[in-house]
């Protein structure tokens, strides 16, 4: 598509709806269809069995469409699966207890576990929670790629943890999804939760479980606690009509199919190098300017970092994004309520020189305040 018309290019540095390349953008201009022609159900089937073969086979594995955020597809995990037993939510973020929150409006029967946003989990700690619960605990929840600070958690141990203790594993995998390598099977997870609008470098408007058939399965007999979000129900109709129960994001999921093809194009394993690249670009370059990031490498997703805003008396986070903004870079503000941070994301269409070109502007604003490295 060479020939496309050029779209006014924005950096976008939030952690999700990322920078998008024009063959995505213009994937959405197609003629007017009825989502219930076989034709649109046969693009549906493509982006299903495609987004589950980038993190497990299909002979054991489906992924489940809904329109909506992300917070749909794991609103729709938590709200269609708990049968018996209690939850453990592992909260180490906004988003692990957005998860409790969930959990709490629908009367589940949950506990929380909580573990620092900077520091990795302890296993052992985690273990000995879910051992010394009084009540059977069937259920874990965890968010992989916690986007409040950028802190990875190890879900292939936490699943190992699920699998000696007999729990069924729910992920939030966000903003890890098609860049940070995902196994379900080998990772023991039974249901995974993530969106089109982040590293699948799509639009945003479609959410999306994948699930272990035999864990949906199970399913069928539990009386629905929700409508619209009903997994199971969502499964069983698709399967069988190749239909979503309620109108699809049409031209949203035109764009998926773009972004999906474009994915496998360049490669999971190449998507993160890249996204590494630019996030080893941001370190060096803040490191440089006097600030520092939160999460320590080791324990980084090196896709969102929380940077912990400078001391300085003529600082505003709203005054840096909107120079920043003019300029065509879009930032975002923290979400740690004992810290003042801000985040910045290097996913999305992005290389090594937009991190540059953020970098200069970003040293240009600490000028014009008057902020100086300590260091």
């Amino acid at each position: 598509m060479s020939d496309i018309r050029k779209v006014k290019r924005n950096i976008l540095l939030n952690p999700g709806p990322a920078t998008t390349t024009d063959t995505v953008k213009y994937a959405q201009i197609v003629p007017d269809i009825c989502p219930r022609e076989k034709e649109f159900g046969e693009i549906m089937r493509f982006v299903s069995s495609e987004l589950t073969s980038l993190v497990a086979d299909s002979e054991h594995y489906t992924t489940v469409l809904f329109g909506g955020s992300g917070t749909a597809a794991v609103e729709s995990i938590l709200s269609s699966v708990m049968t018996d037993g209690v939850i453990v939510i592992i909260n180490n973020g906004a988003y692990g207890k957005r998860m409790c929150e969930i959990a709490e409006a629908y009367g589940l029967d949950w506990v929380e576990y909580i573990s620092p946003v900077d520091q990795p989990i302890q296993l052992d700690q985690l273990q000995l929670f879910i051992q010394k619960q009084p009540r059977p605990v069937s259920y874990l929840a965890v968010v992989h790629n916690e986007t409040t600070t950028g802190l990875l958690n190890d879900i292939e141990k936490i699943g190992s943890i699920c699998k000696e203790n007999n729990l069924t594993m729910m992920v939030d995998a966000m903003s890890s999804f098609a860049a940070i390598p995902i196994q379900m099977s080998k990772m023991n997870i039974s249901y995974l939760a993530a969106s089109s609008n982040k590293n699948l470098q799509g639009m945003a408007g479609v959410s999306f479980v994948v699930a272990k058939k035999e864990e949906l399965e199970k399913e069928r007999t539990t009386k629905p606690m929700n409508y619209y979000l009903n997994l199971y129900a969502q499964y069983k109709h698709f399967k069988e009509t190749g239909q979503t129960r309620f109108t699809p994001p049409v031209q949203t999921l035109y764009a998926l199919q773009q972004a999906i093809i474009e994915v496998k194009e360049e490669g999971i394993k190449e998507r993160y190098e890249r996204y590494s690249q630019c996030w080893d670009t941001l370190i060096a370059g803040i490191k440089k300017l006097g600030l520092h990031h939160l999460v320590p490498a080791e324990h980084h997703s090196k896709i969102i970092t929380a940077i912990v805003e400078p001391a300085c008396e003529a600082y505003n986070f709203d005054s840096m994004h909107d120079y920043l903004y003019k300029n065509g870079i879009t930032i975002y503000p923290g979400k740690l309520a004992n810290l003042n941070s801000f985040r910045v994301a290097n996913i999305g269409d992005l290389t090594k020189a937009d991190i540059e070109l953020f970098l200069t502007f970003l040293e240009k604003y600490l000028q014009r305040i008057g902020f100086h490295s300590a260091d």
